[in-house]
């Protein structure tokens, strides 16, 4: 049965697995075994009708941890991981993930096709990893969940933009990677963002 645990002892135990162990199996079996109390997560917590959000929870030179809060229906655009590991767990409701395999990129004009190969569903019970060898993905919290939800993304190692891809148009860019919030205080004040306590 898995423990749950505060957000600080889940980010300690985390930051306590040494470089060496750092591994998909390692870090998801962890990810199995502590499911993070949500209660814990209330500093993180910020929802913007918007878009989903980035709250940075801790960040090392091995990986950083990262609330995502999503409204219901909202979605990641269709993204890769810059070739680093990623595993995802959800302290509250569920998400579905789009995988998709690249059959075709030309970095010179930016042209890509992608083709689907596979969804999958994420909640409390059943964290994941982003595969290595497909890592192009999309994360939707379907209108059909209706709830709320909060994932929890572990980059190892840390990035700051990644590439975005457009199905319809079969074209992709480099886009920034932004923080709504960072250690639990809002980075920009402009943005239209609430609180929310679980």
């Amino acid at each position: 049965m898995n423990t749950k645990v505060p957000i600080k002892q889940f980010a300690d135990q985390l930051a306590a697995i040494p470089v060496a162990e750092f591994t998909h199996n390692r870090v998801l079996q962890y990810l199995r075994e502590s499911v993070v109390d949500p209660g814990s997560l209330n500093p993180y917590l910020w929802f913007c009708m918007e878009h989903y959000t980035r709250n940075l929870i801790l960040k090392t030179k091995l990986f950083e941890l990262i609330a995502i809060c999503w409204e219901v229906g909202q979605k990641s655009p269709i993204h890769n991981h810059r070739d680093q590991n990623c595993w995802m767990a959800i302290p509250y409701g569920k998400l579905q993930v789009h995988n998709f395999t690249l059959i075709q990129k030309e970095p010179s004009t930016g042209f890509c096709e992608l083709r689907s190969s596979g969804q999958i569903q994420i909640d409390p019970e059943n964290p994941t990893e982003v595969d290595p060898a497909e890592p192009i993905h999309q994360v939707l919290n379907l209108p059909s969940f209706a709830s709320k939800a909060v994932s929890l993304h572990i980059y190892s190692l840390p990035f700051d933009s990644c590439e975005v891809y457009d199905l319809k148009e079969k074209q992709y860019q480099d886009v920034p990677l932004i923080n709504t919030t960072e250690y639990g205080k809002v980075v920009d004040d402009s943005l239209r963002c609430e609180r929310f306590t679980l």
